[in-house]
């Protein structure tokens, strides 16, 4: 999917936002998939994401966080943590599964579905440009932000 517009799709955001490809034109976007709200790496990947949110606004970049989790759990984790970004609730998978983000995982000894902690960059034609998959949460959002800067 790398160098490829990506489809189309439409998403329910907090804010009442709909994230759509049309909406996204002419913007850099991040999106970072994650695994539950208020967990503890999922914790840690947002408040870097947070801190950096300046910086990612001063290189031209819009910044959504994805899960599964409802827009009730996204509102809760948004306003505890002081995200300044929205939250796509994609408790349907539509978008995890556009983007391949649903893997079975070891939990417990038990094998379950759930998102792989991955991030895609898009640029403002809407083509991708770069993915992480499988990334460890602390120091992920400061080595997208340079890629971001690296777009141009």
């Amino acid at each position: 999917m790398l160098d490829k517009k990506i489809p189309d799709f439409s998403a329910a955001a907090t804010d009442g936002e709909t994230v759509t490809p049309a909406a996204l034109k002419g913007k850099k976007v991040v999106l970072y998939f994650y695994p539950k709200d208020s967990t503890p790496g999922c914790t840690t990947e947002a408040q870097q994401f947070r801190d950096l949110h300046g910086e990612f606004l001063k290189a031209g970049a819009t910044l959504y966080g994805v899960s599964r989790d409802s827009l009730k759990s996204h509102d809760n984790f948004r306003s505890k943590q002081g995200l300044p970004f929205a939250l796509i609730s994609d408790a349907d998978e539509a978008l995890c599964t556009l983007f391949g983000v649903i893997k079975l995982k070891n939990m417990y000894g038990k094998q379950v579905r759930g998102i792989e902690r991955s991030t895609f960059l898009i640029d403002g034609k809407g083509v991708l440009r770069q993915e992480w998959r499988g990334v460890k949460a602390d120091g992920h959002a400061a080595a997208v932000l340079e890629a971001v800067r690296n777009l141009g």
